[in-house]
């Protein structure tokens, strides 16, 4: 059987928000779309990336108020891509190295296409059919 493909198993809808959006509002746009993480834009820039744990995590915990808090603030600016043609253990092993959750997924001209999850990554686990042995 063929190894599975990043682009086989990604979320391809990406979401893009300013850094200068409020926390309240980043929280409404991703539960409004199912989604767990926003890429953070700064003008028709990549800055960073923000999840849902991000916001729990980073500022409702630290008693950050979600409607002043922007998502500029708490953003993991280090951002890590993976080709959309990489195997997904090649991405994992990447998400391993670097101890992060996720990954932009790019094409080879370097255009984000999606985010590859440890949801995602696990769903294709579940979904993989068992042999007899």
């Amino acid at each position: 059987m063929a190894r599975a493909v990043v682009s086989d198993v990604m979320t391809r809808r990406v979401v893009y928000l300013p850094g200068d959006t409020t926390l309240d509002e980043a929280a409404q746009a991703m539960r409004d779309q199912s989604i767990g993480d926003v890429v953070v834009t700064n003008g028709p820039t990549i800055a960073g990336l923000v999840t849902d744990r991000d916001i729990v995590v980073r500022a409702i915990a630290e008693g950050l108020p979600p409607k002043a808090t922007t998502l500029a603030t708490i953003a993991s600016h280090e951002l890590i891509m993976v080709e959309q043609s990489a195997t997904v253990e090649d991405a994992v092993t990447a998400m391993r190295e670097r101890n992060v959750r996720r990954l932009l997924v790019c094409d080879a001209d370097r255009k984000v296409v999606g985010i590859l999850s440890l949801s995602d990554v696990a769903l294709l686990t579940t979904a993989a059919p068992t042999t007899a042995t």
